[in-house]
């Protein structure tokens, strides 16, 4: 029987050369049950490789670039936002913080921090970060390891976030659009809309590039309680479709914009 990681890359490399295959395809092809099939076909659209049809898969075309490329991009820019973003926390006692490359900027940025700070993270790159300090006790929340993003994921994640209330939380974001923030791997996009019903106001840390984006997943429509901190002030109509929804919007080295008033 081949290990179910080899068969899943086999898959992976079988939508690389035909973006849309059927289960009894990829059973044929890879000489197993096409249960098996259904179970590996699951377990990679939770990771963000692909998207399953009814009788098949695709291949995801918004799948972001892994973390590790992304973090040699937008340096500037994402460090600035960490920093503007490190100024509205607050006293915050406690953080929920999310993962990708600009929550790791926020991370190295908040690791300076002279108070005692807990954090809760589904991201090992952002809990290391923040482990050299010893007055953040950092929580590490459960879940299935995805290796390409560096967090965790699924069910068990999702019901430990339950346990927590925090006053801010801190959210990356693979696009920005009027609909709202979306991210390109649909568990991660499950696991930052449960932390932002569990926060009091969320801060969604995005350049840019992220701008009139559309990932995969939507992650939350716009609403109070949001606050979108990025480099550049977004166009006319995305600023106006963010302000009405009574979101906030702040922009490095300018004054934050005011709220629409309803």
């Amino acid at each position: 029987m081949q290990k179910k990681a080899a068969r899943q890359n086999k898959i992976r490399a079988a939508l690389d050369a035909d973006p849309a295959l059927r289960v009894n395809e990829l059973a044929n092809l890879l000489e197993v049950s096409t249960e098996t099939i259904r179970r590996d076909l699951f377990e990679l659209e939770q990771a963000g490789a692909l998207k399953r049809t009814y009788g098949g898969a695709v291949r995801n075309p918004v799948a972001e670039p892994a973390l590790v490329e992304r973090l040699k991009v937008m340096i500037h820019e994402r460090r600035a936002i960490a920093q503007l973003a490190l100024t509205m926390i607050g006293d915050s006692e406690s953080l929920l913080i999310g993962g990708g490359a600009t929550c790791l900027h926020f991370a190295t940025a908040l690791r300076a921090i002279s108070r005692n700070l807990v954090v809760v993270t589904p991201c090992y790159g952002i809990a290391a970060e923040l482990s050299v300090n010893p007055l953040i006790q950092v929580i590490v929340l459960p879940g299935y390891f995805d290796g390409r993003e560096g967090l965790v994921h699924g069910p068990d994640t999702l019901e430990a976030i339950q346990r927590y209330r925090v006053p801010t939380a801190i959210i990356g974001a693979s696009g920005v659009d009027h609909t709202g923030l979306s991210d390109a791997m649909p568990a991660a996009a499950q696991v930052f809309a449960a932390m932002i019903q569990h926060a009091s106001r969320s801060l969604i840390l995005a350049d840019r590039t992220k701008f009139n984006k559309r990932a995969l997943s939507l992650v939350s429509t716009w609403r109070r309680g949001l606050h979108l901190v990025t480099d550049t002030k977004p166009d006319p109509r995305l600023s106006a479709t963010i302000l009405a929804a009574n979101a906030e919007i702040s922009v490095v080295n300018a004054p934050a914009l005011l709220v629409h008033s309803t």
